[in-house]
């Protein structure tokens, strides 16, 4: 999966703007499902059609970036985020737009760094003047982190780690699947999770599932000084237990954790004190839905430089390809 990974990291998909992203799956993942379709919002879905209740297994295409809010004279932008994502990491970035247009990011003179907030940014792309930036950029405009994606032994280290691993691991488990399943799967690569959930809203409520899964990234413990949790690099993929948006259906999570021990995956418990997944949006669609998450171990979340590991990334597909290929309780 690393050259997957690879090239949906570095595609351009901030929230609102996942066409690029969701093209690029939809042509790899449509010789795998029956049929692939999207909504109104943007979500792409790729069904392999079985019997009732469908599974929907989900995992966001969109990123944290920035939107354009003032241009001046001198060609200077400012900014606002998309997402979760803190001004002082921006310092010295480069951000890149839809078109290509790259820029650096950097601040006013401060007389101490606990000043440095947004309205302190500036978004420099070489222009003269208002005129010139305006050839290239205008106020609305969306940005997304411009890092390449880099292997470091075992380790993947890139942006939008959070969510294309996931979107990479349900492409990867599509291809596997069997010809026959005991149930329907509908993957769903949904659209702005980063600004509220909103596309798994919206897909939930299209598709009426039996069951949801969401396949996405979490905090890990094992960096110095870093908050305590039970959550490490190479330990495998982490069932969910509660997060900020859902406290995972214990009927879910007990056999995910079921399917794990008799398949010898590896796996960890997941505690995340505070975010969510596309999983609180759907568990909570209609009359509510049994749901659970998958769950990456993810370094330096909501960063231009994301980093995962690709044994945690290869069990994370392993569990997903049993959770989908099994008869569920």
């Amino acid at each position: 999966m690393e050259s997957l990974i690879k090239d949906l990291s570095e595609a351009y998909g901030p929230s609102g703007e996942e066409t690029l992203v969701r093209t690029l799956l939809e042509d790899l993942i449509k010789e795998h499902v029956d049929r692939t379709f999207t909504d109104n919002l943007g979500n792409l879905f790729a069904l392999r059609e079985g019997p009732a209740p469908l599974l929907m297994v989900s995992a966001h295409m969109d990123e944290i970036g920035v939107i354009v809010t003032h241009i001046d004279e001198k060609g200077f932008i400012r900014l606002a985020p998309v997402g979760g994502l803190l001004p002082h990491l921006l310092v010295g970035q480069r951000l890149r737009f839809k078109d290509g247009t790259v820029g650096t990011v950097y601040h006013e003179k401060l007389k101490e760094i606990k000043e440095l907030d947004w309205s302190k940014l500036y978004l420099d792309i070489g222009a003269e003047s208002a005129a010139a930036a305006r050839k290239r950029v205008e106020v609305g405009d969306l940005a997304c982190l411009h890092q390449p994606f880099a292997v470091l032994g075992e380790r993947y280290l890139g942006k939008a780690m959070d969510d294309r691993a996931g979107c990479a691991i349900l492409l990867e488990v599509a291809r596997r699947l069997p010809p026959e399943l005991p149930r329907s799967v509908c993957f769903v690569f949904s659209v702005q999770e980063e600004v509220g959930l909103r596309g798994a809203i919206t897909a939930a409520y299209r598709l009426n599932p039996g069951y949801g899964l969401a396949v996405d990234v979490t905090r890990v413990g094992d960096t110095p000084e870093a908050p305590l949790m039970d959550i490490a690099l190479g330990k495998g993929p982490a069932i969910k237990v509660k997060d900020s948006s859902m406290i995972s259906h214990p009927r879910v999570r007990g056999f995910m954790i079921d399917t794990a021990v008799a398949a010898g995956i590896p796996y960890q418990l997941e505690v995340l004190e505070r975010g969510g997944t596309d999983a609180g949006a759907i568990h909570v669609s209609r009359e509510g839905v049994p749901s659970g998450t998958l769950s990456i171990p993810c370094r330096y979340v909501h960063t231009p430089s994301e980093m995962v590991d690709a044994g945690d990334v290869r069990h994370a597909a392993a569990l997903l390809e049993k959770l989908c290929a099994t008869p569920w309780p």
